[in-house]
């Protein structure tokens, strides 16, 4: 049975270079995702990303003995914003908000989510209320691999909005997605790989 790797097959998507911004088409994809709010260190992050895997793994099983479909799991992807967006760069963490999600094959569906949810509250409990799965689409989107540690992404996404979208004709389209090829618990802050994305619109 062949295992499908969606960084390779969608390597648009999965795998850009970490010299100069490039513009994407990000179509319409399948999500399970979950919102929460403050930093990515605490508890309320960490139940979600749990919560986020002890679905997608149960799916992934799922597929491979109902219909003979096997996959890798896809990296851990976010969505990251802000009330007030100062709270970024004067890292307010407190402030922030976000969608974590996995992106899931198109011939996953509503009833095998569910089943998986089930299998999930075994293990962790009530069911959140904003788990789900969803269609999620952001179209023209400027992207870039940032190589290194979370923290020294700032210079990165200040010459993608003050330099590349203002010399591109861009506007802002979308919340700021960061796609997380690294593990954080197992790679060197040095070493991590996190694609670094911008929904736009031509102006």
């Amino acid at each position: 049975m062949q295992k499908i790797d969606f960084k390779k097959t969608l390597k648009e998507l999965y795998a850009p270079k970490s010299k100069e911004f490039v513009l994407v088409d990000v179509p319409k994809m399948k999500f399970i995702m979950i919102d929460g709010h403050g930093v990515p260190e605490g508890t309320i992050y960490s139940d979600a990303v749990s919560w986020l895997y002890s679905v997608s793994y149960p799916l992934k099983f799922m597929s491979k003995q109902l219909l003979e479909r096997d996959y890798v799991v896809p990296p851990l992807e976010g969505l990251w914003w802000a009330e007030d967006m100062s709270a970024f760069t004067q890292d307010r963490k407190e402030e922030w908000l976000w969608s974590m999600m996995i992106m899931q094959p198109d011939w996953i569906s509503e009833d095998m989510f569910e089943q998986a949810v089930e299998k999930a509250i075994k293990k962790l409990g009530q069911k959140p209320k904003t788990l789900r799965l969803e269609s999620f689409e952001e179209g023209l989107s400027a992207q870039i691999l940032h190589v290194g540690p979370y923290s020294a992404e700032g210079p990165t996404l200040a010459y993608l909005h003050d330099e590349f979208m203002p010399a591109n004709g861009l506007d802002w389209n979308g919340q700021h997605h960061e796609i997380y090829l690294g593990d954080p618990r197992k790679t060197a802050p040095e070493k991590l790989k996190t694609i670094l994305r911008q929904p736009v619109k031509r102006v």
